[in-house]
């Protein structure tokens, strides 16, 4: 069998980011049960802000972004805290994966996702919320366990690194979990939505009664 693959996406764009770090240590995690895994840094991409004025013609590193995160089989999602909720980058990114609504199946369709925040205080999971409206929206599925990191600037060093061993094992046994339940999906196709269900979803929204 085909190691699933799993698409980390996030960070900020501050060079020592403490959300980047999470996600590096979850991707191992995923990476140690046994998964491809692959970093989507929104400082290096560098995505441009979205318009759908571009999507006729979008630049190359949002096709990048958009196929890739299409072709994973379970993401982990990290942001830091900004007033309450995600960063404008991490939220400009999931703006983007709204192109994918024109495929079969569309947007991010049985996708399994763990979802991540750092904050510096202790309200880390109003993020975890925010994105986990996100991921219901894109059709994935968020995995119950999530890590929402407080007191960042305590649990990370200045470059970034996990110096907190507790967290850096929750944030691990997030990407193991992941991938465990990918595999489930990937074992049993009755798990998945059927199109009749997601055109369903798409009449209610058309008809604005959702």
């Amino acid at each position: 069998m085909v190691p699933l693959k799993v698409v980390g996406l996030g960070g900020s764009l501050r060079r020592g980011s403490r959300s980047r770090a999470a996600l590096v240590a979850a991707l191992e995690g995923a990476a140690g049960a046994g998964a491809r895994v692959e970093l989507l840094d929104l400082r290096e991409l560098g995505l441009p802000m979205y318009s759908p004025d571009l999507e006729a013609s979008p630049p190359a590193v949002v096709g990048k972004l958009i196929d890739t995160c299409y072709r994973a089989d379970g993401m982990l999602w990290s942001s830091p805290m900004y007033n309450g909720s995600v960063s404008g980058s991490f939220k400009n990114a999931i703006d983007w994966l709204h192109m994918l609504g024109s495929r079969e199946p569309p947007y991010l369709h049985d996708e399994v996702i763990g979802l991540i925040s750092a904050a510096g205080g202790t309200q880390g999971l109003q993020v975890v919320n925010a994105m986990e409206f996100s991921v219901r929206s894109l059709r994935g599925w968020a995995v119950p366990y999530v890590v929402p990191v407080p007191q960042a600037t305590r649990v990370f060093a200045d470059s970034g690194a996990v110096q907190d061993e507790l967290v850096e094992e929750q944030l691990r046994l997030l990407g193991e979990e992941v991938v465990r339940v990918a595999e489930r999906f990937a074992r049993d196709p009755g798990l998945h939505r059927q199109g009749e269900c997601d055109d369903a979803v798409d009449r209610v929204v058309a008809s604005g009664s959702a």
